[in-house]
């Protein structure tokens, strides 16, 4: 499954389709309203193009968007684990096909409590209809 940004600038690639997509509403998340797929960059996630970094609170998160457009196009942690691998996502909601997400399922994350919300049966076109 692919993506990019508004512009065209940036492209993503998540090997396979993704079982959910998670909704946060962190102070950043919740401004971007975007739906994250997660995986490991390289293996599951492909990002490329020229992107700019946004990191706040502990530096443990690179928030990359596209330096022409400003769309937030993925997140990827700030160093790789004791693996060597990098965690991250991708933001669905620039997917070139959104007929091809709109059954996953939405996870919602929520701050506060440091976890998940129980899941509710909703799906991406619930939040697309």
């Amino acid at each position: 499954m692919d993506g990019n940004c508004h512009c065209g600038a940036v492209h993503w690639r998540f090997n396979g389709v993704p079982e959910s997509a998670t909704t946060c509403n962190c102070s950043v998340c919740r401004r971007w309203g975007a739906l994250w797929a997660y995986g490991f960059f390289d293996e599951a996630i492909t990002v490329t193009g020229a992107t700019q970094i946004y990191m706040w609170d502990r530096k443990s998160i690179e928030f990359h968007f596209c330096a022409q457009c400003a769309c937030i196009v993925s997140w990827r942690a700030a160093t790789s684990g004791a693996d060597g691998r990098r965690y991250g996502a991708i933001n669905l909601r620039l997917v070139s096909d959104p007929s091809a997400v709109q059954a996953i399922l939405l996870i919602h994350h929520v701050t506060e409590i440091k976890g998940d919300l129980p899941p509710d049966g909703m799906c991406i076109a619930n939040v697309w209809a």
